[in-house]
């Protein structure tokens, strides 16, 4: 009977230090996934609002209805859109006479381009170029950090390269954005940066136009974008005389 107490003093003993093992051993089980953060940028999503929903039919139903070769695909948000808009003048001017296809969706980011993908944008399709314009969105406040957006666009060229490894892409760098300098126009500048790198002097350029959108004391003027990130008429000028060298050579080609 004398062995009773001691053999229940070392239970006692020893329960907080098996619960502490317990513990540590599930935290440690569990660290993994609580410290895997996710790659918003990465992970492909529909839009989600009504308005979107109907434009991202649109480009997808625009896809569906012209297979086959054609000069140039535009990827990207409602900049890129805007081709429809305060843009429309200039690209009846530089893209009238080639057959060009608009898949710019306003609010666009990289996740929604990359759905888009999956559900056929670029099925069927032999573009010689596609023009690649992205990451804006992606760069508002805390959603997406540097790396997770460059992570995000170089996903796009990625499977660009993949699913119509003929076409060659264009890849312009971010446009910058606000009245005057911030902290979100450095981010996109970062970002641009290594965006840079994914030239490969070949099958994949890249082409940055930011300081021609800018005044010479940062500023951007009204005129070149009325609210200081969608480009106006002149805006939409500079861009298109921006790629026409380049886009010459690889149509003719």
């Amino acid at each position: 009977m004398k062995p009773a107490l001691p053999l229940l003093l070392a239970a006692v003993w020893l329960a907080p230090e098996l619960s502490a093992q317990n513990n540590s051993a599930a935290t440690s089980a569990a660290s993994p996934t609580a410290l895997a953060a996710t790659n918003t940028a990465i992970v492909a999503v529909p839009r989600s609002d009504e308005r979107s929903r109907a434009r991202s039919e649109v480009v997808l139903q625009r896809a569906k209805d012209n297979p086959g070769p054609c000069d140039i695909v535009f990827i990207g948000d409602s900049i890129t859109q805007g081709w429809e808009g305060a843009g429309k003048g200039v690209w009846q001017k530089f893209y009238g006479e080639r057959k060009c296809l608009n898949f710019g969706v306003g609010g666009d980011r990289t996740q929604h381009v990359l759905w888009r993908f999956e559900h056929g944008q670029l099925d069927g399709l032999k573009p010689k170029v596609a023009v690649v314009m992205i990451g804006t969105n992606n760069s508002n406040g805390s959603d997406n950090t540097e790396s997770e957006i460059l992570e995000g666009v170089t996903a796009i060229v990625r499977q660009i390269r993949e699913r119509v490894p003929e076409t060659r892409i264009l890849l312009l760098g971010i446009f910058p954005r606000g009245k005057t300098f911030s902290a979100q126009r450095g981010k996109v500048l970062q970002v641009n940066q290594a965006l840079a790198r994914r030239d490969d002097g070949n099958t994949v350029r890249y082409l940055d136009i930011g300081s021609k959108l800018i005044e010479d004391d940062g500023s951007i003027a009204p005129a070149m974008m009325r609210d200081a990130l969608h480009p106006g008429e002149r805006g939409y000028e500079i861009w298109a005389k921006a790629m026409e060298p380049l886009l010459k050579e690889w149509l003719a080609k």
